[in-house]
């Protein structure tokens, strides 16, 4: 799937052009995220962040953290691999 961003949005965004995909992807992570409709791991795969720089800018934003069964897997999966 691709999305197309007008021209016309992409010149208005305040960014270096370099840096605009990333940082319109975090975005969309964190919307995604704070809505519920993406799990904590997957969000933070589409920001392209580990795990430590998704809960930094989670906690940046002053988004509650949603912890789920699957989620409490996959922190202490993370937690053994460390």
């Amino acid at each position: 799937m691709q999305l197309s961003i007008p021209e016309s949005i992409i010149q208005s965004i305040r960014l270096p052009e370099s840096r605009i995909e990333a940082e319109l992807l975090k975005e969309l992570a964190l919307a995604l995220y704070a809505q519920e409709l993406l799990s904590f791991g997957k969000a933070r795969e589409l920001a392209s962040l580990d795990h430590r720089q998704f809960s930094q800018l989670l906690g940046d934003r002053h988004i509650v953290r949603h912890y789920s069964e699957s989620e409490l897997e996959e922190d202490l999966d993370y937690a053994r691999r460390q």
